[in-house]
């Protein structure tokens, strides 16, 4: 038997209470990944709207946008003034009874609202914090506000991105680096919780958009140390591989993937190129990057001649790397989503059915489950509040002030 402070099967963080103080995307898919492994979270939000993406359409239903689903859910929600000092006093309470606790906060706002990691841990000294910036806690621009696609055009991403030749500044739709810097604030959490099982102690742990997007552009940085000179912009492509892209099939878009010599060998023979497969200007890869242009005609004339499922089915028969382009739609209708399980379903907060995307981490097999639908603003507070101790007089009296929502 288990109970709600014992880890079970997939969920090997229950018994870890979660403060989330942070706000749009990198804490609260850091927080999310928590709760997904079992963790308890509360989310602290202010009274006065609540997390802003709750306010980024579209929406499902008021104060539920889509952006805030995707990161929102299995939380509880307390709507809470941390301006005044009775809010900040609530926060000290629910502090003491935590594990973790995470902000995303301007540089010196935790401090004057008395919630940094210091002060938390002045509290409770088995606390793990971790504070989530733009541009980190320290140097000239330690101040600047950050988002995703500032990080991107500041660290260098959107100069790569586009066509060879193209003047369009492209954005990832996928924000990587909030998403990233969430996923390091997991893991730099998840460290700090295994050192304090060890030691007692809690600590601090500080992660930022900024060198989350200096991190994943590593092997593009060391390219432009080597080579002392700016990446160009490939497209679909790899300037260390080729081919490696996109081309148009008879009818329609797919990607292929010749990452080595042997796969070459076998894309050559699936695509009738046997002829030019030995022949110095693509017989090896680096003579293939070499003659990039030679190699990119030759390959488009041939996978012109037949179909997106002709390469699919024959490349994938030789275990060559190949996909159509899918769109959301296609995506989500493959049997290989299905058969994952990472698609969750479950009921908003008034009961319409959604979806939502699952931890991408399976525990000793245990399938994926939807816990609790994002949640409205506040909707948890009273029952937060009497968790960590406080009388129902109490409660009346923040409520009255304002304290909470």
């Amino acid at each position: 038997m288990t109970d709600d402070t014992t880890p079970g099967p997939g969920k090997p963080l229950r018994g870890i209470r979660v403060l989330d103080f942070s706000k749009v995307l990198a804490g609260p898919l850091c927080t999310q990944y928590l709760s997904d492994m079992g963790a308890e979270v509360i989310k602290i939000e202010p009274p006065e709207g609540g997390d802003e993406t709750r306010r980024w359409p579209p929406f499902r239903e008021p104060g539920l946008g889509a952006v805030f689903m995707a990161a929102n859910r299995g939380k509880r929600s307390l709507a809470l003034d941390l301006k005044s000092e009775a809010g900040q006093a609530v926060a000290h309470r629910l502090a003491a009874t935590c594990d973790v606790a995470i902000e995303s906060f301007g540089t010196g706002v935790a401090e004057r609202l008395r919630i940094d990691g210091a002060t938390l841990r002045g509290i409770n000294p088995r606390l793990v914090t971790c504070t989530i910036s733009g541009f980190g806690r320290s140097g000239p621009m330690r101040n600047a506000p950050g988002y995703d696609v500032i990080l991107q055009a500041f660290a260098g991403v959107m100069s790569m991105t586009g066509e060879e030749g193209g003047k369009d500044y492209v954005r990832s739709p996928i924000s990587p680096i909030d998403q990233t810097t969430g996923i390091h604030a997991m893991t730099g959490i998840l460290a700090a919780l295994y050192r304090r099982s060890v030691t007692g102690e809690g600590g601090h742990v500080e992660v930022s958009l900024f060198e989350t997007a200096l991190g994943l552009q590593g092997y593009n940085l060391q390219s432009f140390w080597e080579r002392g000179e700016q990446p160009k912009r490939y497209g679909s492509s790899h300037e260390s591989l080729c081919p490696y892209q996109a081309f148009e099939a008879s009818d329609g878009p797919v990607l292929i993937g010749v990452a080595n010599d042997s796969l070459w060998k076998r894309f050559c023979a699936v695509a009738g190129l046997e002829d030019i497969v030995d022949d110095p200007r693509f017989a090896t890869n680096p003579d293939r990057v070499e003659n990039r242009a030679e190699t990119i005609a030759v390959v488009s004339r041939a996978v012109a001649q037949k179909p997106v499922a002709y390469w699919n089915e024959e490349l994938a028969k030789v275990r060559v790397p190949c996909s159509p382009i899918n769109d959301l739609a296609t995506l989500t209708a493959h049997p290989h989503t299905a058969a994952t399980g990472v698609v969750l379903n479950y009921e908003t907060p008034s009961g319409q059915a959604m979806q939502a995307i699952g931890h991408p981490v399976k525990f000793d097999g245990a399938d994926r489950a939807a816990t609790l639908p994002p949640p409205q603003l506040g909707v948890h507070g009273d029952d937060i509040l009497r968790g960590a101790g406080f009388e129902a007089d109490e409660i009346a009296g923040l409520k009255a002030a304002g304290t909470i929502g």
